[in-house]
């Protein structure tokens, strides 16, 4: 990876960076840097020539280079020094943070915040339907212990989005398999009802574990799904319809929702609140 002015000084004039660029043996990373390799973290790293000493890739990027991003996006994230200046770079989004990243760790070259400190400044700044998932997926990931996390957060006493974060660390688990999970969940405590369990295993008379639902409530043999896209599948289809027909044949009442639904909190949870009220 060069900068422009060193491909120049290594002997090159101007004329063979463009035909190199052109036959597709270099590639234009970043303004200004080359590379022979083109893919996301090339151009991240040829993004870090440009920026000040001591910046880290942090907030989305920082949790997608951890393996738990869970908010798409483009832009890129990065956490410059305290009292640092950084250049406008289109596509990218300084922060600027009171709080210094003394123990910065590199991915694949790419200086980046720790993972607790990516997951804590998302769960900060992030609406709680988005910064719960993201909490899930990173102990799902293994990025994050919760004691680690629940350490993390305290440093950052004061700050602004701190008391939300410190409540969803306590929410957290790493059973949900997808977005919509966590936020389902989320949106039931939110409303006052008890936290159901993530990837509840229903067994048969046998006690062989055979379906597994998306949330649960055990005792009262309560089972609540979230459909993506994915179920629209008609061998999925058919396999959703015969478990719902085997759970209602063993008790189990359910209900599934949509992503339509997740906009209808009040409905969901007035829907799930009189199951639980409802005669066992």
């Amino acid at each position: 990876m060069w900068r422009y002015g060193e491909l120049l000084a290594g002997g090159m004039s101007r004329g063979a960076v463009r035909h190199q660029v052109r036959a597709g043996r270099l590639g234009r990373l970043s303004r200004g840097v080359y590379g022979c390799t083109d893919d996301e973290k090339s151009r991240l790293c040829a993004l870090f020539r440009r920026l000040p000493p001591g910046t880290v890739a942090g907030f989305h990027t920082g949790a997608r280079l951890h393996r738990f991003g869970a908010i798409p996006g483009d832009r890129v994230h990065v956490i410059v020094p305290p009292g640092v200046s950084a250049r406008r770079i289109r596509g990218v989004v300084t922060h600027q943070t009171v709080l210094p990243v003394p123990d910065a760790v590199e991915i694949a070259g790419i200086p980046c915040a720790p993972a607790t400190r990516c997951a804590v400044d998302l769960a900060r700044v992030l609406r709680r339907a988005d910064a719960l998932p993201v909490l899930d997926l990173c102990l799902r990931a293994g990025a994050c212990r919760r004691d680690d996390l629940l350490t993390e957060v305290a440093w950052h006493a004061g700050l602004r989005g701190v008391r939300q974060a410190g409540e969803l660390i306590a929410l957290a688990d790493p059973r949900p398999e997808c977005r919509q999970e966590s936020q389902l969940r989320l949106l039931l405590i939110d409303g006052g009802l008890p936290p159901p369990e993530p990837q509840l295993w229903v067994p048969d008379r046998d006690g062989i574990p055979i379906y597994r639902l998306d949330l649960g409530y055990r005792d009262r043999r309560i089972g609540l799904e979230y459909d993506g896209a994915s179920h629209l599948d008609p061998g999925r289809l058919h396999h959703d319809r015969s478990r719902l027909n085997w759970l209602a044949e063993h008790g189990w009442r359910m209900r599934v929702y949509t992503a339509t639904d997740l906009y209808r909190p009040r409905h969901i949870v007035a829907s799930v609140r009189s199951m639980l009220t409802a005669p066992a």
